[in-house]
C-alpha cells in the first residue's frame, strides 16, 4: 500500500460532490485526502464550512488550482463544463476525474481527449463507477475470453428511470438542450451506454427513433428506440426512458456459443452451447427437428445454464473508482477508465439524437460532429435561455 496522499480539490458540492467530499474525508479511499472544496454559490460556502471544517473553500475553481492545496480534481459540475475544466486542469498539472458523460458532444471532448493525451504526466479519468460492479467485471472477463464466441445480436432495455415531472422542475436547466445537452441519454443512461460498448464493442452505425417532450414538459428526449450495428452482421437495440414507473432493466447478449442474460443488475443467467449455434443446426437430421419441435429432445445434449445472482455494491462503486484513480496518481495501477473512453458513449448518444432529427442512419466511425453540434445550436436558440456552443 503506497503511503502517498492525492489531495482531491472538489469543484461542484452539489448531491454528487458533497458525496465525494464526504467519503475522501472519511478516510474511506485510500491514498486519498480532501484538498480543497470550490463552488460559485455561496450558500455552498457555510456547507462547506460545516461539513468540512478548515477545509479550503474557493468561489473560484481557476483560483483553487493555482492555490496549491489540490493535486487533483474532480468535476461535479453540468455537462458541458466537463471537458472544459478538465482542460483547464491538466494544464495546470493537476489530474484529472471527470464526471460522466464526458461531454455533450463529440467536438469538445475530442479537444478534452488530445490535450490529455499531450500531457501524458497527468492521470485522466471518468467515473464509469459500473465497471467496477463485479456484475459487468466478470462478463467482461467472460466475453474477454472469447468462450462464447463472436456477437450476433444485444439488447438492452433499461427503463428504470421513471421521473416526476417534478424532477425536471427544480431546476431551470434540467432537460434543457442549452443547460443539459439532451435528456435520458445524457442524464440517466451514459452508464448503460458505457458498460454495452465496453461489453459488446463499439457500434458503427446507429439508427434511431427519439420523442422529444413525449409524457414530460421538457424539450429533449424522454423515449428511445435505437438500432445499432457493430458490424459483422452483429446489431444490437437501445430502449430507454423516464416515464415507465415499474421500469425494466433486461440485457441479452446472443453469441456464436451462447447467451447471457443479464436482469436488474444482479441476475445473471449464461447459456453455453456444446457446439456452437451452426454446428448444432448443420448436425441436426429431420428426426432430430421432429424431436425438438414436439419437446422431446434432451436439451442438456444440446446447452447448459448457469445461473448467477450478485448482491448490490451500491455506493461502494464511486470508492472503487476514487481509489483507482489514486492509485494510478500514487504508483501507475491501471485505470479503470481511462478519461479517452468517455468519448464512446457521447458518440453514441448524439448520433442517437441527430439520427432522429435527421431521420437517417448516423455513421459513428465518420462521425459527422459538426452537423450534430449545428443542429443543437439550432435547438439551444430555439431556446432562447442559453448560450450557443462552439
Amino acid at each position: 500500500m503506497s503511503e502517498k496522499n492525492v489531495r482531491l480539490g472538489i469543484i461542484g458540492l452539489g448531491a454528487q460532490g458533497g458525496m465525494y467530499a464526504g467519503v475522501v474525508a472519511d478516510g474511506k479511499v485510500a491514498g486519498m485526502s480532501l484538498g480543497a472544496i470550490a463552488d460559485i454559490d455561496p450558500a455552498k460556502k457555510e456547507l462547506a464550512a460545516e461539513k468540512h471544517p478548515g477545509v479550503p473553500f474557493y468561489d473560484d475553481y481557476v483560483a483553487m488550482l493555482d492555490s496549491g492545496d489540490v493535486d487533483a480534481v474532480v468535476t461535479t459540475v453540468p455537462h458541458f463544463l466537463h471537458a472544459e475544466m478538465t482542460i483547464t486542469a491538466i494544464g495546470k498539472g493537476i489530474h484529472a476525474l471527470t464526471e460522466k458523460p464526458a461531454g455533450v458532444y463529440t467536438k469538445q471532448v475530442e479537444e478534452m481527449n488530445s490535450f490529455a493525451a499531450e500531457h501524458p504526466e497527468t492521470t485522466f479519468a471518468i467515473m464509469f463507477n459500473q465497471r467496477t460492479n463485479p456484475v459487468y467485471t466478470d462478463l467482461k472477463a467472460l466475453i474477454t475470453s472469447g468462450e462464447l464466441g463472436k456477437l450476433r445480436h444485444t439488447s438492452w432495455i433499461i427503463t428504470t428511470w421513471w421521473r416526476p415531472q417534478a424532477y425536471y422542475d427544480q431546476s431551470a436547466w434540467r432537460a434543457t438542450w442549452g443547460g443539459e445537452g439532451g435528456g435520458v441519454l445524457v442524464n440517466q443512461a451514459p452508464h448503460q451506454l458505457d458498460l454495452w460498448q465496453w461489453l459488446c464493442g463499439t457500434p458503427e452505425k446507429v439508427f434511431a427513433k427519439l420523442a422529444f417532450g413525449f409524457q414530460r414538459d421538457i424539450a429533449t428526449e424522454d423515449e428511445v428506440n435505437a438500432v445499432v450495428d457493430f458490424g459483422d452482421g452483429a446489431t444490437g437495440s437501445f430502449i430507454t426512458s423516464t416515464n415507465d414507473i415499474i421500469g425494466t432493466d433486461r440485457l441479452e447478449m446472443l453469441f456464436d456459443q451462447g447467451k447471457v442474460v443479464v436482469e436488474g443488475s444482479k441476475k445473471v443467467t449464461i447459456t453455453r452451447l456444446k457446439q456452437d449455434e451452426r454446428s448444432l443446426s448443420d448436425g441436426m437430421s429431420p428426426e432430430d427437428v421432429g424431436r425438438l419441435f414436439t419437446g422431446r429432445i434432451n436439451t442438456s445434449e444440446l446447452y447448459e445454464t448457469e445461473v448467477k445472482e450478485y448482491e448490490s455494491v451500491w455506493g461502494k462503486q464511486h470508492i472503487d473508482v476514487l481509489t483507482n484513480f489514486a492509485a494510478n496518481v500514487n504508483d501507475g495501477t491501471p485505470l479503470i477508465a481511462d478519461g479517452a473512453e468517455g468519448i464512446n458513449g457521447v458518440r453514441l448518444a448524439s448520433g442517437m439524437q441527430l439520427s432522429a432529427w435527421t431521420g437517417r442512419e448516423i455513421d459513428l466511425v465518420d462521425y459527422p460532429a459538426e452537423e450534430y453540434l449545428a443542429e443543437l445550436n439550432k435547438r439551444i436558440e430555439a431556446e432562447g435561455s442559453f448560450p450557443t456552443r462552439s
